[in-house]
């Protein structure tokens, strides 16, 4: 390029002739060294200060690869700019400018020769360079520490601003928004039950519509360190979402995004790849992205009132009952909604309705092939704990959600419930206090980590948990009855009374609270009293449409009265208890119940279809089947193939087999067997071990009448050795004291008075 003649009436400049000013930008040294080279070094050190901390290749390059666009140059033909490698840069045509005018500064001029258009251009795009420059490295360090979120920080989702006024939108986005984020192994979100409570402390109540205001507040007050707001306004016939990240205490945007959708069927698409875009801008890997991504319409539903139904279960906070019918309306919309079944399996197995929770469950899993790694591994662990029974399998899944969402709570709930079942209560304390802490807003976390004390007798600790539930105004339909067994293992009547009548009226509650009456008249010997309440349980139960509960409390009655000698009634509970519902569940405890009532063949008929249905069953096969045969082989006389059978049952007969207070059966039949055998320190052994775990025992009648058997070994070996027979009297008054107002004609309660006569 040439250069054109100067004004007439101004002169050329010299290179150092330039203001001082003017050597801070990197165009004006570009000018001034008319050719000669501005190094690098020149460049960092003048243009970025020693304390802010920039990528300098990154943004120089950029800079000059925008400027030659500009010029229409190229770093391949490069016909103004040159690049000096290793050094820096420089112009490679020549410069003339215009000098400070006489007159005013610079001249207007109104009589003086106009730089050519081109030549005006050309210093246009030269003087752009320093404010592309500048702008380039300013954002590049804006972008390098800009405030991301790191996998420590916790998020707080708030309500969408619905510009649209179709109510269909009120809590699906939210909820839909939640799911997508939920499959990050990087982001934490604080769990609605968590926020409920946050509310409460608030003085506001749970449910509350989070706005803007009150999420910054929930935000704050859970220390956590950004809240995520949505919206969604209509566009014509399209519709506009928007996310957006925000530190909820600096006010600084942390991430922000808007994605169209053109219709209303496209909106959940749109939001998917607006929370997608959200966790790539919010310092998620792109391979953790790719990897824990599946869109929204596949991993839940494409019906937005599936969803808006789904949203709804999942904020209902008064307990498990009152949020079934909303899931059960989800699948109704879209019966291929996987999610709601998972849940209302779960839902189903707490309210001991095991049939309907195997059911759900199935129904889930043959759904999963396309939900989120999260929800398909949660609809597994149901699978396998609910249909399959395979407790192992379902531990498994657990721990490898723990691995995948270590700050996932209900995974470490699972698993601590699980433990439980199969008698670890050690492993199953350490994983509730997990849970608790990470979500101490979660009712069902207080209820299952007092379980857990409680059954290590740890009663104190248990109460303590219970009262910090009671006064965070914790709700659930278990939380009553474990409370009440809390205060009968205190011995304290009072609290039992109290709380069996604040349940009254209660559907979910009110049956649980009568059941457990009926076992405490069942310990004390008062079968008439709890034959009674078991009936009211159960008309409870029914009018709640709780069949298979009632069903279960039906056959746990027939439990106790077999083994209290009244066979007739309790094959007579049994056979209606397998008539009502004949879940696993009753079918197991009926199986033993005919036994132990001398029905052997009904009792093996009914273990061989338990085997047959239930091959994986971990409950089934190495606790139910070997107790009922045992129960079987006893019935015959046959102590020594009874303890053989029991064999299989030994790693978990301390376990919790059924959602009913039914417990160490292979441990009492074990006991009973060595009794047969004349083997008193084998029997008492076996017997005192009711005493030892009286947390996991609770008022199951069972625990009472091992107290007789731990009487009947010790007077076996005070047979052999007189000296004994003070110990044995002294455990014969164990077991009838609580007994004085039993009813007089139960067999076994008449059998213990005569055998207790003897040893005077």
């Amino acid at each position: 390029m040439n250069s054109t003649s100067r004004p007439e009436n101004c002169t050329k400049a010299t290179t150092g002739s330039s203001s001082q000013n003017s050597r801070s930008n990197f165009y004006a040294w570009l000018i001034e060294r008319d050719g000669d080279i501005v190094t690098r070094d020149e460049i960092e050190s003048e243009l970025w200060s020693k304390d802010v901390v920039v990528e300098f290749d990154h943004s120089i390059k950029a800079a000059i690869a925008k400027l030659r666009k500009t010029l229409g140059d190229s770093a391949e033909e490069q016909r103004y700019i040159g690049t000096v490698a290793g050094r820096g840069y420089r112009l490679l045509v020549p410069v003339e400018r215009l000098e400070a005018c006489r007159d005013d500064g610079l001249e207007k001029l109104g009589g003086g020769k106009q730089p050519s258009k081109r030549r005006r251009w050309k210093w246009f795009a030269l003087a752009v360079l320093g404010a592309v420059i500048a702008l380039s490295g300013w954002q590049y360090w804006r972008w390098r520490n800009h405030p991301k979120l790191t996998d420590k920080d916790s998020i707080v989702l708030a309500d969408f601003d619905n510009k649209t006024g179709d109510a269909v939108f009120d809590d699906t986005l939210r909820q839909g928004l939640s799911v997508q984020l939920e499959q990050s192994p990087f982001l934490d979100l604080i769990s609605d039950r968590k926020v409920n409570e946050t509310l409460k402390l608030m003085g506001r109540p749970a449910g509350e519509r989070l706005t803007l205001e009150v999420t910054r507040e929930v935000c704050q007050r859970t220390s956590s360190q950004a809240m995520l707001t949505g919206s969604i306004a209509g566009l014509g016939s399209q519709y506009v979402i928007g996310l957006k990240a925000v530190n909820c205490n600096t006010g600084d945007v942390l991430a922000e995004v808007q994605e169209l959708a053109a219709g209303k069927e496209a909106v959940l698409k749109a939001l998917d790849n607006a929370a997608v875009s959200l966790r790539k801008k919010l310092g998620e890997s792109l391979s953790s992205v790719q990897k824990y991504a599946t869109p929204l319409e596949e991993a839940t539903t494409p019906s937005l009132e599936a969803w808006q139904a789904y949203s709804l279960g999942l904020r209902t906070t008064n307990g498990l009952t009152a949020s079934l019918p909303f899931f059960k309306r989800a699948v109704q919309l879209d019966p291929n909604f996987a999610m709601p079944y998972a849940i209302m399996a779960g839902t189903y197995g707490g309210l001991n309705e095991t049939g309907r929770a195997a059911e759900n469950a199935r129904m889930a899993y043959e759904r999963r092939e396309k939900v989120s790694q999260r929800e398909r591994l949660s609809i597994e662990l149901s699978y396998y704990f609910y249909a399959t029974g395979e407790q192992e399998k379902a531990a498994q899944t657990a721990e490898v959600l723990q691995q995948i969402y270590p700050r996932d709570y209900p995974s470490y709930m699972a698993l601590g419930y699980i433990f439980s079942v199969l008698g670890n209560y050690d492993k199953a304390l350490q994983e509730e206090r997990e849970a608790l802490r990470l979500d101490p807003s979660n009712g069902m976390n207080y209820i299952i980590l007092g379980n857990g004390y409680a059954a290590l007798n740890r009663l104190d600790d248990a109460e303590a948990v219970y009262k910090k539930a009671e006064k965070l105004k914790v709700e659930g339909e278990y939380l009553l009855v474990d409370r009440y067994l809390l205060a009968f293992l205190k011995s304290d009547a009072a609290q039992m009374a109290q709380l069996a009548a604040s349940a009254v009226g209660k559907p979910g509650t009110e049956d649980l609270l009568l059941a457990s009456q009926a076992d405490t008249e069942a310990w004390y010997g008062k079968l008439k009293n709890a034959h009674g309440l078991t009936r009211l349980a159960m008309d409870s139960a029914r009018r709640n449409d709780a069949k298979e509960t009632a069903a279960t409390y039906q056959a746990a009655a027939a439990l106790r009265e077999a083994e209290s000698g009244n066979k007739e009634q309790a094959r007579a509970d049994a056979n209606a208890a397998l008539k009502l519902a004949p879940n696993r569940d009753v079918r197991a405890m009926a199986a033993l119940a005919l036994a132990r009532a001398g029905d052997t063949a009904a009792a093996e008929k009914l273990t061989a279809g338990l085997d047959k249905t239930f091959p994986l069953d971990t409950l089934v096969q190495r606790y139910w089947l070997p107790t009922t045969r045992a129960a079987v082989a006893l019935e015959r006389k046959d102590a020594t193939r009874a303890i053989e059978r029991l064999k299989v049952a030994s790693a978990i007969d301390l376990g919790s087999p059924a959602q009913v207070n039914v417990s160490l059966c292979p441990v009492y039949l074990r006991g009973e067997g060595y009794l047969m055998l004349h083997d008193g320190s084998a029997a008492a052994a076996e017997f005192q071990k009711f005493i030892d775990h009286r947390g996991v025992v609770g008022n199951f009648p069972w625990g009472a009448l091992a107290r007789l058997g731990l009487a009947r070994a010790y007077a076996l070996d005070a047979a052999k050795d007189p000296s004994g027979r003070d110990k044995a009297r002294a455990a014969y008054q164990n077991f009838l004291t609580p007994w004085k107002d039993a009813d007089p004609d139960i067999p076994i309660y008449r059998q213990a008075k005569a055998e207790y006569a003897r040893l005077h």
